[in-house]
C-alpha cells in the first residue's frame, strides 16, 4: 500500500466514504467539527469533506489538536511507519487468523508470519480490535461453527472438529458463550450434505458481477487444476490437512445489500472447513465494497460505460498466492493460453494427482518444494524463465517469502523484484491477485495501454504515448486503479461459453 504522500484528499475521502479496512494504517482522518481523528474504516458517520484533514501517522493527527476516537482505536502505535502501524499489523493477521492460522501454529506461528513477537502482536491486537489473537481466532471458530450448523446435517462432533475446536465442550461452552444458546438451538433444516462434503453459502456486497467473474477465471483455467462451465467454477485446493476442491456458482446480482454465493466443498479433512473457505473468499473478493468502488471509476467519463456495463466486477483474487505467482512468471511474454498450456504440463509433471469427485480436476498445482527441486533446463518455456520459476519457489522454501496476504505488501514486492526474471509487471500482478491490493495499475501491461488509449481516442482526447503518460492518466482511478485495470481487461474477455469448457486432464508424465 502507498505512503500518504501518494495519496490526494479526494483518494483518501473516497476510502473514507467507503469504510475500506484496506487502507487503515495508510492514513488517519481528522474531523475538525468534533476534535477527533479515527481510521478510515471507522463505522461512525462518514463526515462531509469540507470538515476533514488527513494525515500520515496518528502521531501527527495528536500533534494537530485532535483526541483519538473511542469507537475505531486509531492511536495503537504512533509514530510507526505505514506499514508497521498496529491496523496494518492488525489487518495481516486477522487474515491469517481467518485461514486457521492459530489453530495450526499457535499464536507463536501467528506473530512469526506478521513479524512481531507474540506479546507485542497481542498488544496491538488488543488496542486496535479489542481482543487477542487467541480470543480473534475463537471468535472465527464459533462463526464457522455457526454456519455449518445452520447450512448442513454434519453430526455435531463433525461440526466441532471442522470449526477448528480442540474438543466437543470447548465448542459446547463457546457456542453457549457466544450465541447464548446450545449447538442444537443453531441447527437448521438445511442439510444433505455426506461426510466431507459441505455445501454452503458465502456473504458478498452487491451488485456482484458473478459472470465477468467467471468469464475471467475461465479464461485462465489450467488443465488438471481447474474447470469451469456455464454459471460455475471448480479448482482442486491445497490444504493444511489434505486435498480439497471447491465449486462456486458465480452469476450475476444486482440486487443492493447482501448477496450469496452458492459453494460446494469437498475435503479430505474436515478441519480445512475454515481455511477452504477463507480462500474461496479471497478468490471471490468478498470484502469488496462495489457501490463505492463503482460510484469511484464511474466519475471518469472512460471508466463510465464499462462500469454501467459490469456494476459490481470483482478483482479476481487466488486461494494460493504461490500457486499465482508462479503462474504469473509462467504468463510473461506469452499469450494467455499459451500460459494455461504450459502450466498444465507442468502440473502433470510435478503436480500431485489426486481423485476428486468433479471431472477434470485431476492434479494439485505442485508445491514450492517440487518446484524449487525441479531442473530450470527441462521446464516446458525458455530457460531464463524457468530459473525464474525454480528461484521464486526457492525463495518460497529456503528465504521464508511469504505470499499469503500475511506479508507487507511493500516488503514482498521488494523481494521479489530482488528475484532473478521477474520485474515490475509480474511483482504487480501478483499484489493485485494474490496480495488483494486494490490500487494496481500495470502502464507496462499492452492491453491495458492500447485499451486506454483506444478509449480515449473514442471521447476526442488527446491519446497518450508511453507507460508513464498512461499512468498519469490511471492516477484519477485510485485508490481502486485494480479494478480500473479489470475493467479495462473485461473488454476483450473470451465469453464464459467459449472459453469455460472443461479442459482435458494432463497426462501424467514420467518424472
Amino acid at each position: 500500500m502507498s505512503l500518504l504522500a501518494d495519496l490526494d484528499d479526494d483518494v483518501c475521502y473516497a476510502a473514507v466514504r467507503s469504510r475500506d479496512r484496506r487502507f487503515d494504517g495508510v492514513f488517519f482522518t481528522a474531523v475538525r467539527t468534533t476534535g477527533i481523528y479515527c481510521r478510515p474504516s471507522c463505522p461512525a458517520r462518514t463526515p462531509a469533506p469540507v470538515n476533514v484533514s488527513f494525515h500520515p501517522t496518528a502521531a501527527a493527527a495528536q500533534a494537530a489538536g485532535y483526541r483519538a476516537c473511542k469507537r475505531c482505536r486509531p492511536d495503537a502505535t504512533p509514530d510507526s511507519p505505514a506499514w508497521d502501524v498496529a491496523a496494518t499489523a492488525a489487518g495481516r493477521a486477522m487474515r491469517l487468523i481467518a485461514d486457521g492460522v492459530v489453530d495450526r501454529e499457535g499464536v507463536e506461528g501467528l506473530a512469526r508470519r506478521v513479524g512481531y513477537t507474540p506479546r507485542h502482536l497481542s498488544r496491538l491486537l488488543t488496542a486496535e480490535l479489542g481482543a487477542g489473537p487467541l480470543a480473534l481466532a475463537r471468535a472465527q471458530r464459533a462463526q464457522t461453527a455457526r454456519v455449518l450448523l445452520e447450512t448442513t446435517d454434519l453430526p455435531i462432533t463433525d461440526i466441532a472438529f471442522a470449526a477448528g475446536f480442540a474438543s466437543v465442550r470447548q465448542f459446547n461452552d463457546t457456542v453457549r458463550e457466544v450465541y447464548d444458546t446450545n449447538p442444537t438451538g443453531l441447527r437448521g433444516r438445511r442439510g444433505g450434505a455426506a461426510r466431507g462434503s459441505l455445501d454452503l453459502r458465502i456473504a458478498v456486497r452487491t451488485p456482484f458481477a458473478g459472470g465477468a467473474l467467471l468469464d475471467f477465471l475461465a479464461a485462465h483455467l489450467v488443465p488438471g487444476v481447474e474447470v469451469a462451465g456455464p454459471e460455475w467454477y471448480a479448482r482442486t485446493l491445497a490444504l493444511p490437512h489434505g486435498p480439497g476442491t471447491v465449486r462456486v456458482d458465480l452469476r450475476d446480482d444486482h440486487s443492493t445489500g447482501v448477496g450469496f454465493v452458492s459453494a460446494r466443498l469437498e475435503l479430505a479433512d474436515l478441519r480445512d472447513t475454515a481455511a477452504a473457505l477463507e480462500r474461496t473468499r479471497r478468490l471471490l473478493d468478498a470484502a469488496c465494497d462495489p457501490v463505492a468502488v463503482d460510484a469511484h471509476l464511474a466519475a471518469d467519463p472512460l471508466l463510465a460505460p464499462l462500469v454501467a456495463a459490469r456494476p459490481g466486477l470483482r478483482v479476481a483474487g487466488h486461494v494460493d498466492g504461490v500457486e499465482l505467482a508462479v503462474r504469473a512468471v509462467i504468463g510473461q511474454q506469452v499469450s494467455v493460453a499459451g500460459a494455461c498450456t504450459v502450466a498444465g504440463r507442468i502440473v502433470a509433471d510435478l503436480g500431485e494427482p489426486v481423485r476428486t469427485e468433479t471431472p477434470g480436476l485431476t492434479h494439485l498445482f505442485p508445491t514450492p518444494e517440487a518446484l524449487a527441486e525441479a531442473d530450470a533446463e527441462s521446464l516446458p518455456m525458455p530457460r531464463a524463465r524457468g530459473r525464474a520459476v525454480v528461484a521464486l519457489a526457492a525463495a518460497v522454501v529456503e528465504d521464508g517469502l511469504r505470499l499469503d496476504r500475511g506479508g507487507d505488501r511493500d516488503a514482498v514486492r521488494a523481494a521479489l523484484l530482488a528475484l532473478p526474471g521477474i520485474g515490475p509487471w509480474t511483482a504487480d500482478y501478483i499484489a493485485m491477485r494474490a496480495l488483494a491490493d486494490p490500487d494496481v495499475f500495470l502502464p507496462t501491461d499492452l492491453a491495458a495501454r492500447r485499451l486506454v488509449a483506444d478509449r480515449l481516442a473514442a471521447l476526442g482526447r488527446e491519446v497518450p504515448s508511453g507507460p508513464a503518460a498512461i499512468d498519469a492518466v490511471a492516477q484519477a482511478w485510485r485508490p481502486w486503479r485494480s479494478y480500473a485495470l479489470c475493467h479495462l481487461w473485461q473488454t476483450v474477455m473470451p465469453a464464459t461459453a467459449a472459453a469455460a469448457a472443461a479442459p482435458a486432464p494432463p497426462t501424467e508424465k514420467s518424472r
